[in-house]
Protein backbone atom coordinates (compact mmCIF):
# COMPACT_ATOMS: atom_id res chain seq x y z
CA UNK A 1 0.00 0.00 0.00
CA UNK A 2 1.29 3.44 -0.92
CA UNK A 3 1.91 5.70 2.07
CA UNK A 4 1.23 9.34 1.06
CA UNK A 5 3.36 10.67 3.94
CA UNK A 6 6.42 8.67 2.91
CA UNK A 7 5.79 9.45 -0.75
CA UNK A 8 5.72 13.18 -0.06
CA UNK A 9 8.85 12.92 2.11
CA UNK A 10 10.71 11.08 -0.67
CA UNK A 11 9.61 13.72 -3.15
CA UNK A 12 10.79 16.58 -0.94
CA UNK A 13 14.15 14.87 -0.36
CA UNK A 14 14.72 14.16 -4.06
CA UNK A 15 13.73 17.69 -5.00
CA UNK A 16 16.06 19.23 -2.45
CA UNK A 17 19.01 17.10 -3.55
CA UNK A 18 18.48 18.13 -7.15
CA UNK A 19 18.18 21.79 -6.24
CA UNK A 20 21.21 21.58 -3.96
CA UNK A 21 23.30 20.14 -6.78
CA UNK A 22 22.17 22.99 -9.01
CA UNK A 23 23.50 25.48 -6.44
CA UNK A 24 27.02 24.06 -6.78
CA UNK A 25 28.49 26.03 -9.67
CA UNK A 26 32.11 24.81 -9.57
CA UNK A 27 33.46 21.39 -8.54
CA UNK A 28 29.84 20.38 -8.04
CA UNK A 29 30.43 16.61 -8.13
CA UNK A 30 33.19 16.71 -5.51
CA UNK A 31 31.22 18.93 -3.11
CA UNK A 32 28.03 16.90 -3.55
CA UNK A 33 29.80 13.62 -2.79
CA UNK A 34 31.57 15.27 0.12
CA UNK A 35 28.17 16.16 1.57
CA UNK A 36 26.95 12.58 1.04
CA UNK A 37 30.05 11.29 2.81
CA UNK A 38 29.20 13.46 5.81
CA UNK A 39 25.71 11.96 5.87
CA UNK A 40 26.75 8.34 5.37
CA UNK A 41 29.85 8.10 7.58
CA UNK A 42 29.59 5.54 10.35
CA UNK A 43 30.64 7.80 13.18
CA UNK A 44 31.35 11.44 13.91
CA UNK A 45 33.30 13.31 11.24
CA UNK A 46 36.89 13.91 12.36
CA UNK A 47 38.69 15.09 9.24
CA UNK A 48 38.24 15.57 5.50
CA UNK A 49 40.82 12.87 4.73
CA UNK A 50 38.76 10.26 6.59
CA UNK A 51 35.67 11.26 4.61
CA UNK A 52 37.42 10.19 1.42
CA UNK A 53 37.36 6.60 2.75
CA UNK A 54 33.55 6.54 2.89
CA UNK A 55 32.09 4.47 0.06
CA UNK A 56 29.81 7.27 -1.12
CA UNK A 57 32.87 9.45 -1.77
CA UNK A 58 34.29 8.06 -5.01
CA UNK A 59 37.18 10.51 -5.28
CA UNK A 60 40.54 10.90 -3.63
CA UNK A 61 41.24 12.83 -0.48
CA UNK A 62 42.80 15.65 -2.48
CA UNK A 63 39.48 16.40 -4.20
CA UNK A 64 37.87 17.16 -0.83
CA UNK A 65 40.41 19.88 -0.04
CA UNK A 66 40.31 21.18 -3.61
CA UNK A 67 36.51 21.38 -3.49
CA UNK A 68 36.60 23.65 -0.45
CA UNK A 69 39.48 25.71 -1.79
CA UNK A 70 38.33 26.20 -5.40
CA UNK A 71 34.64 25.24 -5.37
CA UNK A 72 31.83 27.74 -5.78
CA UNK A 73 28.31 27.80 -4.34
CA UNK A 74 25.42 30.00 -5.42
CA UNK A 75 24.57 31.01 -1.86
CA UNK A 76 21.55 33.16 -2.76
CA UNK A 77 19.97 30.31 -4.69
CA UNK A 78 20.66 27.89 -1.85
CA UNK A 79 19.04 30.31 0.60
CA UNK A 80 15.96 30.39 -1.63
CA UNK A 81 15.87 26.58 -1.74
CA UNK A 82 16.06 26.36 2.07
CA UNK A 83 13.18 28.82 2.39
CA UNK A 84 11.01 26.61 0.16
CA UNK A 85 11.31 23.32 2.07
CA UNK A 86 8.56 22.34 4.55
CA UNK A 87 9.01 24.23 7.82
CA UNK A 88 7.77 23.47 11.34
CA UNK A 89 5.12 25.74 12.82
CA UNK A 90 3.72 26.48 16.24
CA UNK A 91 0.35 25.25 17.43
CA UNK A 92 -1.38 28.40 16.21
CA UNK A 93 0.25 28.06 12.76
CA UNK A 94 2.82 30.83 13.11
CA UNK A 95 6.49 30.60 12.19
CA UNK A 96 8.84 30.81 15.17
CA UNK A 97 12.42 31.81 14.34
CA UNK A 98 15.37 31.69 16.72
CA UNK A 99 18.47 33.83 16.19
CA UNK A 100 21.79 33.06 17.81
CA UNK A 101 25.54 33.31 17.27
CA UNK A 102 27.82 30.29 17.40
CA UNK A 103 31.58 30.33 16.94
CA UNK A 104 34.06 28.30 14.94
CA UNK A 105 37.04 28.60 17.30
CA UNK A 106 40.49 28.95 15.67
CA UNK A 107 42.83 29.90 18.54
CA UNK A 108 46.09 28.80 16.84
CA UNK A 109 45.29 29.74 13.23
CA UNK A 110 47.66 32.71 13.11
CA UNK A 111 47.63 32.71 9.28
CA UNK A 112 43.82 32.87 9.03
CA UNK A 113 42.39 36.37 8.51
CA UNK A 114 39.24 37.99 9.93
CA UNK A 115 39.34 36.20 13.27
CA UNK A 116 37.48 37.80 16.16
CA UNK A 117 37.68 37.23 19.89
CA UNK A 118 34.65 35.01 20.61
CA UNK A 119 32.94 34.79 23.97
CA UNK A 120 33.01 31.26 25.40
CA UNK A 121 32.12 29.90 28.82
CA UNK A 122 34.89 28.69 31.10
CA UNK A 123 34.93 25.66 33.31
CA UNK A 124 34.11 27.62 36.44
CA UNK A 125 30.74 29.12 37.24
CA UNK A 126 30.28 32.54 35.71
CA UNK A 127 33.68 32.48 33.98
CA UNK A 128 34.06 33.71 30.41
CA UNK A 129 37.01 33.17 28.08
CA UNK A 130 37.67 35.09 24.87
CA UNK A 131 39.06 32.76 22.17
CA UNK A 132 39.86 33.79 18.57
CA UNK A 133 37.55 32.33 15.96
CA UNK A 134 34.93 32.97 13.30
CA UNK A 135 31.46 33.82 14.70
CA UNK A 136 28.42 32.86 12.65
CA UNK A 137 24.91 34.30 12.94
CA UNK A 138 22.29 31.55 12.52
CA UNK A 139 18.52 31.76 11.98
CA UNK A 140 16.51 28.57 12.50
CA UNK A 141 12.81 27.72 12.63
CA UNK A 142 11.69 26.05 15.88
CA UNK A 143 9.33 23.14 16.40
CA UNK A 144 6.59 23.06 19.05
CA UNK A 145 7.06 20.77 22.01
CA UNK A 146 10.20 19.05 23.25
CA UNK A 147 12.49 18.23 20.36
CA UNK A 148 16.15 18.29 19.33
CA UNK A 149 15.24 19.31 15.76
CA UNK A 150 15.30 22.75 14.24
CA UNK A 151 15.22 24.00 10.64
CA UNK A 152 18.30 26.19 9.92
CA UNK A 153 17.39 28.68 7.20
CA UNK A 154 20.29 31.13 7.02
CA UNK A 155 23.83 31.52 8.32
CA UNK A 156 26.32 34.36 7.90
CA UNK A 157 29.83 34.85 9.18
CA UNK A 158 30.41 38.05 11.13
CA UNK A 159 33.44 39.99 9.97
CA UNK A 160 35.35 42.48 12.16
CA UNK A 161 33.39 45.67 12.79
CA UNK A 162 29.92 44.20 12.20
CA UNK A 163 27.09 44.97 14.63
CA UNK A 164 25.25 41.79 15.56
CA UNK A 165 21.82 43.46 15.86
CA UNK A 166 22.13 45.22 12.50
CA UNK A 167 23.35 42.11 10.67
CA UNK A 168 20.63 39.98 12.27
CA UNK A 169 17.97 42.50 11.24
CA UNK A 170 19.23 42.42 7.64
CA UNK A 171 19.25 38.61 7.75
CA UNK A 172 15.69 38.47 9.05
CA UNK A 173 14.47 41.00 6.52
CA UNK A 174 15.93 39.09 3.58
CA UNK A 175 14.78 35.75 4.99
CA UNK A 176 11.21 36.98 5.42
CA UNK A 177 11.19 38.18 1.82
CA UNK A 178 12.23 34.71 0.68
CA UNK A 179 9.61 33.07 2.90
CA UNK A 180 6.88 35.30 1.46
CA UNK A 181 8.04 34.54 -2.09
CA UNK A 182 7.96 30.81 -1.32
CA UNK A 183 4.43 31.00 0.14
CA UNK A 184 5.50 30.20 3.69
CA UNK A 185 3.82 33.39 4.95
CA UNK A 186 0.78 35.06 3.41
CA UNK A 187 -1.23 38.16 4.33
CA UNK A 188 -3.62 37.27 7.12
CA UNK A 189 -1.28 34.76 8.77
CA UNK A 190 -0.04 35.39 12.33
CA UNK A 191 3.07 37.51 12.65
CA UNK A 192 6.39 35.69 12.64
CA UNK A 193 7.79 35.37 16.17
CA UNK A 194 11.55 36.03 16.47
CA UNK A 195 13.17 34.78 19.69
CA UNK A 196 16.55 36.07 20.86
CA UNK A 197 18.68 35.67 23.96
CA UNK A 198 20.13 38.39 26.17
CA UNK A 199 23.06 38.91 23.83
CA UNK A 200 20.76 40.81 21.45
CA UNK A 201 19.17 44.19 22.01
CA UNK A 202 15.52 43.19 21.74
CA UNK A 203 14.01 46.72 21.49
CA UNK A 204 16.54 47.74 18.84
CA UNK A 205 15.88 44.56 16.85
CA UNK A 206 12.13 45.23 17.00
CA UNK A 207 12.69 48.83 15.87
CA UNK A 208 14.76 47.75 12.87
CA UNK A 209 12.01 45.29 11.85
CA UNK A 210 9.04 47.52 12.67
CA UNK A 211 7.78 47.58 9.04
CA UNK A 212 7.62 43.77 8.78
CA UNK A 213 5.02 41.28 10.13
CA UNK A 214 7.41 40.32 12.92
CA UNK A 215 7.15 40.24 16.71
CA UNK A 216 10.31 40.03 18.82
CA UNK A 217 10.64 38.11 22.08
CA UNK A 218 14.01 38.63 23.76
CA UNK A 219 15.48 37.93 27.16
CA UNK A 220 16.76 40.91 29.16
CA UNK A 221 19.49 41.02 31.76
CA UNK A 222 18.42 41.23 35.38
CA UNK A 223 20.11 44.63 35.86
CA UNK A 224 17.96 46.51 33.35
CA UNK A 225 15.70 49.49 34.02
CA UNK A 226 12.62 50.26 31.92
CA UNK A 227 10.20 53.18 31.99
CA UNK A 228 6.43 53.37 32.13
CA UNK A 229 4.27 55.71 30.09
CA UNK A 230 4.14 59.30 31.40
CA UNK A 231 1.04 60.26 33.41
CA UNK A 232 -1.64 62.49 31.86
CA UNK A 233 -0.24 65.95 31.31
CA UNK A 234 -2.04 69.29 31.17
CA UNK A 235 0.05 72.18 29.70
CA UNK A 236 -1.56 74.94 31.75
CA UNK A 237 -1.12 73.16 35.06
CA UNK A 238 2.32 71.64 34.64
CA UNK A 239 4.07 73.99 32.25
CA UNK A 240 7.08 73.16 30.16
CA UNK A 241 7.11 70.42 27.56
CA UNK A 242 5.37 67.09 27.81
CA UNK A 243 7.47 64.36 29.47
CA UNK A 244 8.42 61.37 27.35
CA UNK A 245 9.03 58.87 30.17
CA UNK A 246 7.16 57.86 33.27
CA UNK A 247 8.33 56.23 36.49
CA UNK A 248 11.14 53.69 36.54
CA UNK A 249 10.72 49.91 36.56
CA UNK A 250 13.90 48.55 38.16
CA UNK A 251 14.32 44.80 37.73
CA UNK A 252 16.38 44.49 40.92
CA UNK A 253 13.93 46.53 43.04
CA UNK A 254 10.50 44.87 43.51
CA UNK A 255 9.21 48.04 45.16
CA UNK A 256 9.13 49.73 41.73
CA UNK A 257 7.18 46.97 39.99
CA UNK A 258 3.65 47.73 41.09
CA UNK A 259 0.70 45.48 40.37
CA UNK A 260 1.10 43.35 37.23
CA UNK A 261 -1.44 43.48 34.43
CA UNK A 262 -1.50 39.69 34.08
CA UNK A 263 -0.42 36.87 36.39
CA UNK A 264 -0.61 33.18 35.57
CA UNK A 265 0.55 29.92 37.19
CA UNK A 266 1.17 26.68 35.29
CA UNK A 267 2.25 23.24 36.46
CA UNK A 268 5.00 21.74 34.28
CA UNK A 269 6.75 18.38 34.34
CA UNK A 270 10.33 19.64 34.08
CA UNK A 271 10.16 22.96 35.90
CA UNK A 272 7.49 22.38 38.49
CA UNK A 273 5.32 25.40 39.20
CA UNK A 274 5.92 28.16 36.66
CA UNK A 275 4.64 31.62 37.60
CA UNK A 276 4.60 34.37 34.99
CA UNK A 277 3.64 38.00 35.56
CA UNK A 278 3.41 40.66 32.86
CA UNK A 279 3.37 44.44 32.70
CA UNK A 280 2.15 46.09 29.53
CA UNK A 281 3.63 49.11 27.69
CA UNK A 282 7.10 49.39 29.21
CA UNK A 283 9.96 50.86 27.20
CA UNK A 284 13.71 51.51 27.62
CA UNK A 285 15.00 55.04 27.88
CA UNK A 286 17.34 55.45 24.91
CA UNK A 287 20.37 57.71 24.89
CA UNK A 288 22.29 59.22 22.00
CA UNK A 289 25.21 56.86 22.06
CA UNK A 290 26.35 53.58 20.51
CA UNK A 291 23.78 52.39 17.97
CA UNK A 292 21.46 55.38 18.44
CA UNK A 293 24.03 58.05 17.62
CA UNK A 294 22.78 60.28 14.80
CA UNK A 295 19.31 58.69 14.78
CA UNK A 296 17.39 61.96 15.09
CA UNK A 297 14.53 61.87 17.59
CA UNK A 298 14.92 58.81 19.77
CA UNK A 299 11.86 56.54 19.50
CA UNK A 300 9.67 55.15 22.25
CA UNK A 301 9.74 51.36 21.81
CA UNK A 302 6.97 50.04 24.03
CA UNK A 303 6.46 46.36 24.76
CA UNK A 304 5.24 43.79 27.25
CA UNK A 305 7.57 42.76 30.07
CA UNK A 306 7.27 39.19 31.39
CA UNK A 307 8.79 37.95 34.65
CA UNK A 308 9.08 34.13 34.81
CA UNK A 309 9.84 32.11 37.94
CA UNK A 310 10.03 28.31 38.03
CA UNK A 311 10.16 25.88 40.93
CA UNK A 312 13.12 23.79 39.80
CA UNK A 313 15.54 23.13 36.96
CA UNK A 314 16.26 19.74 35.33
CA UNK A 315 19.96 20.12 36.20
CA UNK A 316 19.21 20.57 39.90
CA UNK A 317 20.63 24.10 40.03
CA UNK A 318 18.88 26.91 41.86
CA UNK A 319 16.51 28.57 39.37
CA UNK A 320 16.87 32.27 38.67
CA UNK A 321 14.08 34.56 37.44
CA UNK A 322 13.94 35.22 33.71
CA UNK A 323 12.97 38.58 32.25
CA UNK A 324 11.42 38.61 28.76
CA UNK A 325 10.52 41.59 26.59
CA UNK A 326 7.85 41.17 23.91
CA UNK A 327 7.44 43.82 21.22
CA UNK A 328 3.68 43.35 21.01
CA UNK A 329 1.44 45.76 22.94
CA UNK A 330 -2.29 45.76 23.45
CA UNK A 331 -3.99 49.10 22.95
CA UNK A 332 -7.55 47.97 23.63
CA UNK A 333 -7.68 44.49 25.21
CA UNK A 334 -5.25 43.62 28.00
CA UNK A 335 -2.78 40.79 27.60
CA UNK A 336 -4.45 37.45 28.29
CA UNK A 337 -2.91 34.70 30.46
CA UNK A 338 -2.95 32.36 27.44
CA UNK A 339 -0.73 34.79 25.50
CA UNK A 340 1.76 35.01 28.37
CA UNK A 341 1.94 31.21 28.68
CA UNK A 342 2.42 30.89 24.94
CA UNK A 343 5.27 33.39 24.95
CA UNK A 344 7.38 32.03 27.77
CA UNK A 345 6.89 28.45 26.57
CA UNK A 346 7.98 29.54 23.09
CA UNK A 347 11.10 31.13 24.59
CA UNK A 348 12.06 27.82 26.22
CA UNK A 349 12.04 26.23 22.76
CA UNK A 350 14.87 28.58 21.80
CA UNK A 351 17.31 26.29 23.57
CA UNK A 352 16.61 23.60 20.94
CA UNK A 353 19.01 25.45 18.67
CA UNK A 354 21.82 24.45 21.05
CA UNK A 355 21.15 20.80 20.13
CA UNK A 356 21.52 21.76 16.47
CA UNK A 357 24.87 23.45 17.13
CA UNK A 358 26.08 20.37 18.99
CA UNK A 359 24.97 18.13 16.12
CA UNK A 360 26.69 20.29 13.52
CA UNK A 361 29.97 20.47 15.43
CA UNK A 362 30.32 17.14 17.21
CA UNK A 363 28.68 14.74 14.73
CA UNK A 364 28.71 16.34 11.28
CA UNK A 365 32.17 17.82 11.84
CA UNK A 366 31.43 21.45 11.03
CA UNK A 367 34.45 22.85 12.90
CA UNK A 368 36.83 19.93 12.23
CA UNK A 369 38.58 21.09 9.00
CA UNK A 370 41.59 23.33 9.63
CA UNK A 371 40.98 25.64 6.70
CA UNK A 372 43.01 28.79 6.41
CA UNK A 373 40.76 30.81 4.11
CA UNK A 374 37.47 32.03 5.69
CA UNK A 375 35.81 31.73 2.26
CA UNK A 376 36.56 27.98 2.30
CA UNK A 377 35.10 27.83 5.81
CA UNK A 378 31.92 29.48 4.49
CA UNK A 379 31.65 26.89 1.70
CA UNK A 380 32.05 24.03 4.16
CA UNK A 381 29.45 25.66 6.42
CA UNK A 382 26.84 25.69 3.66
CA UNK A 383 27.60 22.03 2.83
CA UNK A 384 27.00 21.09 6.47
CA UNK A 385 23.77 23.10 6.52
CA UNK A 386 22.57 21.30 3.39
CA UNK A 387 23.46 17.95 4.97
CA UNK A 388 21.46 18.73 8.10
CA UNK A 389 18.48 19.80 5.96
CA UNK A 390 18.56 16.44 4.20
CA UNK A 391 18.47 14.70 7.57
CA UNK A 392 15.41 16.73 8.53
CA UNK A 393 13.64 15.88 5.26
CA UNK A 394 14.51 12.18 5.72
CA UNK A 395 13.09 12.16 9.23
CA UNK A 396 9.77 10.43 8.30
CA UNK A 397 11.66 7.84 6.22
CA UNK A 398 14.45 6.64 8.49
CA UNK A 399 14.29 3.40 10.47
CA UNK A 400 15.45 3.21 14.08
CA UNK A 401 18.86 1.51 13.88
CA UNK A 402 19.47 1.76 17.58
CA UNK A 403 22.39 0.39 19.52
CA UNK A 404 21.75 -2.47 22.00
CA UNK A 405 22.16 -0.11 24.95
CA UNK A 406 19.79 2.54 23.61
CA UNK A 407 16.10 2.76 24.36
CA UNK A 408 13.60 2.31 21.51
CA UNK A 409 12.14 5.51 20.10
CA UNK A 410 8.96 6.25 18.23
CA UNK A 411 9.34 6.82 14.47
CA UNK A 412 8.51 10.53 14.84
CA UNK A 413 10.83 10.93 17.85
CA UNK A 414 14.14 9.92 16.27
CA UNK A 415 17.03 12.24 16.96
CA UNK A 416 19.16 13.66 14.12
CA UNK A 417 21.97 11.23 14.97
CA UNK A 418 19.64 8.22 14.64
CA UNK A 419 18.24 9.45 11.35
CA UNK A 420 21.82 9.79 10.07
CA UNK A 421 22.49 6.10 10.78
CA UNK A 422 19.89 5.03 8.25
CA UNK A 423 20.52 7.69 5.62
CA UNK A 424 22.88 5.40 3.69
CA UNK A 425 19.94 3.11 2.91
CA UNK A 426 17.76 6.04 1.82
CA UNK A 427 20.43 7.58 -0.40
CA UNK A 428 20.13 4.84 -3.01
CA UNK A 429 16.42 5.62 -3.44
CA UNK A 430 16.89 9.35 -3.98
CA UNK A 431 18.47 11.42 -6.72
CA UNK A 432 22.27 11.30 -7.02
CA UNK A 433 23.17 13.74 -9.82
CA UNK A 434 26.94 13.66 -9.19
CA UNK A 435 28.86 12.11 -12.09
CA UNK A 436 31.46 9.39 -11.66
CA UNK A 437 35.04 10.61 -11.36
CA UNK A 438 37.24 10.53 -14.43
CA UNK A 439 40.50 8.55 -14.33
CA UNK A 440 43.49 10.77 -13.77
CA UNK A 441 46.98 10.77 -12.33
CA UNK A 442 48.19 12.80 -9.38
CA UNK A 443 50.38 15.82 -10.00
CA UNK A 444 54.13 15.83 -9.41
CA UNK A 445 53.87 17.84 -6.22
CA UNK A 446 56.74 19.80 -4.75
CA UNK A 447 60.16 18.63 -5.91
CA UNK A 448 62.22 16.87 -3.30
CA UNK A 449 64.67 19.12 -1.52
CA UNK A 450 62.83 22.34 -2.37
CA UNK A 451 61.00 23.56 0.75
CA UNK A 452 58.47 26.34 0.64
CA UNK A 453 60.31 29.66 0.67
CA UNK A 454 57.16 31.81 0.90
CA UNK A 455 55.70 31.58 4.41
CA UNK A 456 52.03 32.44 4.82
CA UNK A 457 51.11 35.88 6.06
CA UNK A 458 50.17 36.13 9.71
CA UNK A 459 47.09 38.09 10.75
CA UNK A 460 46.08 39.80 13.97
CA UNK A 461 42.98 38.95 15.96
CA UNK A 462 40.35 41.69 15.94
CA UNK A 463 38.66 42.89 19.11
CA UNK A 464 35.09 43.86 18.35
CA UNK A 465 34.32 47.32 19.70
CA UNK A 466 31.21 49.48 19.54
CA UNK A 467 30.55 51.14 16.21
CA UNK A 468 30.79 54.51 17.93
CA UNK A 469 32.55 54.79 21.26
CA UNK A 470 31.13 57.13 23.88
CA UNK A 471 34.35 57.68 25.85
CA UNK A 472 36.22 60.00 23.51
CA UNK A 473 38.18 63.13 24.07
CA UNK A 474 37.29 66.45 22.54
CA UNK A 475 39.81 66.18 19.70
CA UNK A 476 39.54 62.44 19.12
CA UNK A 477 36.95 61.01 16.78
CA UNK A 478 34.80 58.02 17.82
CA UNK A 479 36.15 54.57 17.06
CA UNK A 480 34.62 53.19 13.85
CA UNK A 481 36.95 50.26 13.08
CA UNK A 482 37.80 47.17 15.17
CA UNK A 483 41.07 47.21 17.07
CA UNK A 484 43.47 44.38 16.13
CA UNK A 485 45.28 42.42 18.77
CA UNK A 486 48.57 40.63 18.29
CA UNK A 487 48.28 36.89 18.96
CA UNK A 488 51.50 34.94 18.40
Amino acid sequence: MHDPVRGKAFGDLRRFRQEFYGCLTSRADAMFELTDAVLCADGPVRSLAELSLVGEHRRGHGSAYAALADGRIDVERLRTVLAGVPLPRAVDGRLVLAVDITCWLRPEAHTSPERILCHTYGRGKGQAIMIPGWPYSVIAALEPGRSSWTAPLDIQRLTPGMDAATITAVQLRQLLQRLIAAGQWQPGDPDVLVIADAGYDGPRLAWLLRDLPVQVLARLRSDRVLRREPPPWVPREHGGRKPRHGSEFVFADPATWGDPDVSTTTETRLYGTATATAWDRLHPRLTRRAAWTGSGDLPIIAGTLIHLRVGRLPSGAIPKPVWLWYSGVHDTDPTSPADIDRLWQAFLRRFDIEHTFRMLKQTLGWTCPKTRDPAAADRWTWLILAAYTQLRLARPLAADLRRPWEKPAEPDRLSPARVRRGFRHLRTKTACPAAAPKPTRPGPGRPAGHPNQRPAQRHDVHIVTASTSTKTSKNKKPTTTPRPRRRG
